[in-house]
């Protein structure tokens, strides 16, 4: 087995202070983790707005909500509250 090697058309790895090798392909290009983040938060703000304008235009075009009845218990207790409070109501 020779020992021979042939580094002749090759350019060697640059290293950084602390000992890591930089190859070509990490220095250029986008970072994946920042891509990943990106289509996150656009699609977060895109549900976020969509959301935002479904409540605005439901505001503008829905009726108002009804009240629910009373029932004929409930009101015979309030009329009967008021006119206690009518009588003795001091003069």
């Amino acid at each position: 087995m020779e020992d021979d090697f042939d580094f002749g058309d090759k350019v060697p790895p640059a290293v950084n202070r602390m000992g890591n090798v930089i190859r070509e392909a990490d220095a250029r290009g986008f970072n994946p983790g920042l891509i990943v983040l990106l289509v996150v938060g656009v699609l977060l703000l895109a549900f976020l707005a969509g959301n935002y304008a479904l409540y605005v235009y439901a505001q503008k075009t829905l009726p108002p909500k009804r009240k629910k009845p009373v029932s004929k218990k409930k009101m015979k207790r309030e009329r009967l509250k008021q006119d206690s409070a009518e009588t003795h109501q001091p003069l």
